[in-house]
């Protein structure tokens, strides 16, 4: 990949995901500051996390302050509209969480393509599964301690196939990398993939298996369900 479209990823991915982590945050009623770090962590820590797993000491983040400049001012100018505007804000939370929803996947797709072009740039292309690893982990990675911080379930696990998303997206440009290399070709068609996996996985509330069990029955001690029988 060509380092302006890299570049242009990174961007993209951390407006689009400091603006979701922005959302969060309020709904999840923090000030000024925590609006600002969850925004930020969202946009930068899937990043911090992969730097760390191929052994990248400082994460590159930290040579690149510009990114976290731009995470934070796009942090800053959610809440401050948030705040001015907080009775229509929170009046409109459905269309607030479509939009939060649109600037998730749209950072999700950004980060998984860049960050599957990471293994490629650091000579880890050979080895498959880290490539994609890397992919996945940078798109979802802030996202993940975001919803730790703001105390919810880790988004990945429960809602709209979003991994998946971010690992198919992650493979498909991983295989298009060697058929169109140093072309656009394969971060389009990779982008238009994740976007289109969770805009529809969204709007049909798809979601992989999970066990839904009767709280009632799962309360019991197990002597006693065994009593019953």
């Amino acid at each position: 990949m060509l380092e302006p479209i890299l570049s242009a990823l990174e961007i993209i991915g951390t407006i689009s995901f400091a603006i979701s982590g922005a959302f969060v945050a309020i709904r999840s009623k923090l000030d000024i500051f925590g609006v600002l770090f969850i925004g930020c962590i969202t946009a930068i820590g899937g990043g911090i996390l992969r730097d760390i797993l191929i052994g990248i000491h400082p994460p590159t983040i930290f040579s690149n302050l510009h990114v976290i400049l731009i995470a934070a001012v796009t942090a800053l100018v959610v809440f401050l509209l948030a705040y001015i505007y907080k009775e229509k804000f929170f009046s409109v939370s459905t269309k607030i969480e479509q939009v939060n929803n649109f600037f998730d996947a749209l950072g999700l797709a950004a980060f998984s393509v860049a960050g599957t072009e990471i293994a490629f740039v650091n000579g880890l292309s050979e080895n498959i599964p880290l490539s994609i690893l890397l992919g996945m982990l940078t798109g979802v990675g802030g996202g993940m301690i975001r919803d730790v911080l703001t105390n919810s379930t880790p988004y990945i696990f429960k809602k709209h196939v979003y991994a998946l998303a971010s690992i198919s997206g992650a493979g498909l440009y991983f295989g298009l990398r060697f058929v169109f290399p140093n072309t656009i070709a394969p971060t389009i068609f990779s982008l238009v993939l994740i976007l289109v996996i969770r805009m529809l996985a969204t709007k049909y509330r798809w979601s992989l298996p999970k066990i839904q069990l009767d709280e009632s029955v799962a309360e019991k001690p197990a002597s006693s369900i065994n009593e019953k029988k």
